[in-house]
């Protein structure tokens, strides 16, 4: 049978229980794009089906394609039966930033990393901060031409430690950020993966090849959170951490506590024994203050005390490094997990002083976890 226009709307049901999950838009795209326009490629993760369908296999909602349209991240399109990504070497967004603003407090802090993004985003979260860039695609952005090896040069020339691919979704602009990463790698560049972690495991494995830090958003721990909040599914996110876990990759976890959404200190409790069970206690989890914005502005920030309560939680649990984020002047200390001294000190995103050497503390000599320079 033929894929037609009535097709677009495709509904995907559970294989265990058959309740709907979503409707599926595979909207019409508003351009045609040309395999040789500059900023198209051809995706990694893909396989063709009838009719000149594809389906994408770069994120686990596996979008089904019909020529001439796009996948949910409004990214990949369909172009006579291939599947291709037009967010390839034009960012909207390049800047050079503190890597503690990623955040990421155990991967060489006070180094500089270059920052980028490209419009598109594979989650529809009410909360969204970026939502200009991670909502729309970059056809409808103002972009520039950059080259992986430009960009490579740049961060060199910038003095910077690494690359992050951050600010929208990095998985939408897979084939860009895998081809800079190897470039980087090359010369001694790190490179950072900022992400919901909604990815499938092929295409994740291929991207720790060149990867060597993730700071994943775990958004809640309920799946009906999830979907309300992320328009996504909880265990596909599990099983990221578990492998960028078994790759070795180091990576740190953001929980951002929402009124309402998230501020469930037994979901908290339940998550936290979930991460020092399957991960261990050696990454730190950052529980971040929500502020009003995007489709949730008619809720309150979230109360400093919701979130110190949180990180009581987390460290009952096992865990050695727990972080208050968004919180000016709060939270943002690194103390050994042994001796309780304070080895790197903040103000913001600035690095005050760090007493860590050669990834030990320097007043008991046990080991603090992280990539140290």
């Amino acid at each position: 049978m033929a894929i037609t226009r009535r097709d677009f709307v495709r509904t995907t049901f559970c294989a265990a229980c058959g309740t709907v999950l979503f409707p599926l838009d595979l909207a019409w795209a508003e351009k045609r794009f040309s395999t040789t326009d500059p900023h198209v490629r051809e995706a990694y993760f893909y396989k063709t089906l009838a009719e000149g369908a594809v389906q994408c296999g770069t994120c686990p909602h596996e979008c089904v394609i019909v020529p001439d349209s796009r996948g949910r991240c409004q990214t990949k399109t369909n172009i006579e039966g291939k599947l291709y990504t037009i967010s390839y070497a034009n960012p909207c967004v390049v800047n050079v930033d503190p890597v503690e603003k990623k955040p990421l407090q155990h991967f060489y802090p006070g180094t500089k990393a270059f920052s980028l993004a490209v419009a598109g985003c594979n989650f529809h979260c009410l909360n969204c901060q970026n939502w200009e860039i991670s909502q729309t695609s970059p056809d409808k952005t103002r972009n520039q031409n950059l080259p992986p090896d430009e960009v490579v040069l740049m961060a060199a020339g910038y003095g910077c430690k690494s690359i992050a691919y951050t600010y929208s979704e990095a998985t939408t602009f897979y084939e860009y950020m895998v081809d800079i990463s190897a470039r980087a790698k090359k010369i001694g560049i790190k490179n950072i993966w900022v992400s919901n972690a909604y990815i499938t495991p092929a295409a994740l494995n291929r991207l720790c090849d060149v990867i060597d830090a993730a700071s994943v958003n775990l958004k809640s721990f309920s799946e009906q959170s999830y979907w309300d909040l992320n328009s996504g599914h909880l265990k596909p996110v599990l099983e990221s951490f578990k492998i960028l876990h078994k790759r070795g990759i180091w990576m740190e976890i953001i929980n951002l506590v929402i009124p309402t959404y998230t501020d469930d200190m037994e979901m908290i409790k339940r998550m936290c024994g979930w991460i020092v069970d399957n991960l261990g206690p050696e990454y730190p989890l950052h529980f971040s203050r929500f502020h009003p914005q995007y489709k949730l502005v008619h809720l309150p920030p979230t109360p400093v005390e919701v979130l110190q309560a949180a990180e009581e939680i987390a460290l009952k649990e096992g865990l050695h490094y727990v972080y208050i984020g968004n919180v000016p002047g709060l939270g943002n200390e690194t103390k050994c997990p042994n001796c309780k001294q304070t080895v790197v000190k903040r103000k913001g995103f600035t690095l005050e002083w760090n007493h860590v050497n050669q990834g030990r503390c320097k007043f008991c000599n046990s080991q603090i976890s992280g990539r140290w320079a």
